[in-house]
């Protein structure tokens, strides 16, 4: 269905921009990820950039939610603003970012976000605006790039913008502009490059950020340009080699053997520091963000260094390292062997190290989300190849990441893998459907055993109220102990060891024979002996198991089966 035309760049046609944009990557990414030879062959730019994007969008996506709830309550009578909707687009890109392009593209989002921001309080912009907003992507993106390369997407994101500045008034003729000049760009990439001339391709970043272009033209007009296809991702004197992440900064095919991105909490003057430091460790360098917020990559040889450096800047979290490996596809082009596929695999997502060691001792494939970080359906589809199996059974162990777990199942059996996806809603639910998880049986007989064994454990979490709020157990105060059971508060209390003993009562008075316990970093050190005593005191025949989650969010969790 054509979307409906936008005269002005409001915070809905940024919702409606990411959103296309979000579904063209989906599209285009086997094809975006077919095409990278430059600097290292991974064969992930467009899973990158749809990864990128899907957390922009999900921003975005969370502050119209907010406005229609502050309405609801009678506390809002209109959406988001402008700068509401560009700014949540330009923080879900920089904290969801991957890789060089993704980082790259989300500078590009932040660029625009400062200029469209600085407008105050108007609801929308024009083609002025819009141009404006372009103008300072492409000059931000450039400046956030240690060493930029001419034929990347940076010369894609400049030719836009030159050709924005061209036309009228009017967001489609910004659009439409700014679209055309990054397509005739893309398609002289292979002359700026020799590499991608030697593949016989186009740049890859270059591809995703003319298809997020192409969105916005239907976002401004309605329907997506009349050009059609972006551009034949290759071109005719050559075949493309295995892919290669596209990034803005120089490597060669003997360059480092690390890529290393994360996030970073920092002042400017220890990120400038920063810059300079890493520049000397290795090359592909991107720093951007700003505002005390950074996301930082680089491709290294010592990646402990390069984690060091950002420790001594500040505070850096959700770390990324991999391993590009020498003599490989990754950077010689060479074939390697294929790995065997495994027949089955279970792929669970876990909230903390300790459960993460728990489940890959049971030999799952785990995914890492940190507390308020949930992880997008791409990360799930990712974790699933990584696991490398004809048959997988999913367990998203999260009742939030019901239809997130959905979309990457349905993905996954679209790219030829068997997918069960088992309901779980908490990690020890999780827990006892590994317990009886068994490779060698028929792949039904094995979903069906587990979904039985999660069925049959309610699940419990004791956290801290973050804020005041309506529960269902009454009015809790920020810092009060809370106790939820099978996803709702039942206990409010003052002392983390009576609300879990409550907790533990209560689900113990309808039966049980096992209680698991998960300990995260901040529980006091006693309460696991404290409840182990009480379960051996008071319910005779009822084992005990007690395992330490590491920073799992919730303080305790608890299974009954």
């Amino acid at each position: 269905m054509a979307q409906v035309p936008q005269r002005f760049f409001d915070a809905l046609a940024v919702r409606t921009w990411c959103g296309l944009s979000l579904r063209a990557l989906g599209r285009a990414r086997e094809e975006i990820d077919a095409i990278n030879v430059y600097p290292v062959a991974d064969g992930d730019t467009g899973t990158n950039l749809y990864l990128t994007v899907e957390s922009a969008a999900a921003a975005v996506e969370a502050v119209f939610a907010a406005h229609e709830v502050d309405a609801g309550a009678g506390d809002a009578e209109d959406g988001p603003s402008l700068a509401d909707a560009v700014g949540a687009m330009a923080h879900g890109a920089l904290i969801g970012a991957r890789g060089n392009s993704g980082t790259i593209l989300a500078q590009l989002l932040r660029g625009m976000a400062q200029v469209l921001s600085a407008r105050g309080d108007s609801p929308h912009t024009g083609g002025s605006g819009l141009r404006a907003a372009l103008r300072h992507a492409a000059e931000s993106a450039r400046n956030a790039v240690a060493r930029p390369v001419e034929g990347t997407v940076l010369t894609v994101a400049s030719a836009a913008s030159d050709a924005a500045d061209g036309a009228g008034d009017d967001c489609a003729e910004v659009a439409r502009a700014a679209y055309e000049g990054a397509r005739a760009a893309l398609a002289a990439t292979p002359g700026q490059l020799p590499v991608l001339e030697r593949a016989g391709v186009v740049d890859a970043g270059g591809h995703g950020l003319v298809t997020v272009l192409a969105a916005l033209v239907e976002t401004c007009t309605g329907r997506p340009p009349e050009t059609g296809a972006v551009l034949p991702a290759r071109v005719e004197h050559g075949d493309a080699d295995p892919a290669g992440e596209c990034a803005a900064a120089g490597a060669d095919e003997d360059g480092p053997a690390f890529e290393v991105i994360y996030l970073l909490e920092a002042e400017d003057a220890a990120v400038a520091r920063l810059r300079q430091r890493l520049d000397a460790l290795g090359d592909s360098l991107v720093v951007v963000g700003g505002d005390g917020l950074w996301n930082v990559h680089v491709h290294v040889d010592d990646a402990g260094a390069a984690v060091e450096a950002g420790v001594e800047a500040g505070r850096p979290y959700r770390i990324r390292i991999t391993h590009f490996g020498r003599g490989d596809v990754h950077t010689t082009g060479a074939e390697r062997p294929p790995r065997e596929r495994a027949q089955r695999a279970v792929v669970a997502v876990v909230p903390g190290e300790g459960l993460a060691e728990l489940y890959a001792g049971a030999g799952a494939t785990t995914l890492l989300a940190r507390p308020g970080e949930p992880p997008a359906s791409g990360e799930l589809v990712q974790a699933v190849r990584r696991a490398h199996a004809r048959e997988v059974v999913l367990l998203p162990n999260d009742a939030e990441l019901r239809h997130t777990a959905a979309a990457a199942a349905e993905q996954a059996r679209a790219e030829g893998v068997r997918v069960a996806l088992i309901p779980t809603r908490s990690a020890v639910q999780g827990i006892a459907a590994l317990a009886v998880h068994e490779a060698e049986r028929r792949f039904d007989e094995d979903v069906v055993a587990m979904t039985s064994a999660a069925g049959a454990t309610r699940h419990a979490e004791v956290t801290v109220a973050e804020r005041q709020s309506w529960t269902t157990a009454g009015i809790c105060q920020a810092g009060d102990v809370l106790g939820l059971i099978d996803g709702d508060v039942a206990v409010i209390g003052p002392d983390v060891s009576r609300v879990a003993a409550t907790v533990l009562d209560r689900m113990l008075s309808a039966g049980g024979e096992l209680v698991t316990l998960v300990l995260g970093d901040e529980a006091p050190q006693d309460v696991a002996d404290q409840l182990e005593a009480r379960v051996r005191e008071a319910y005779l025949a009822v084992d005990t198991v007690v395992y330490r989650g590491g920073r799992q969010g919730a303080l305790l969790l608890v299974g009954v089966e």
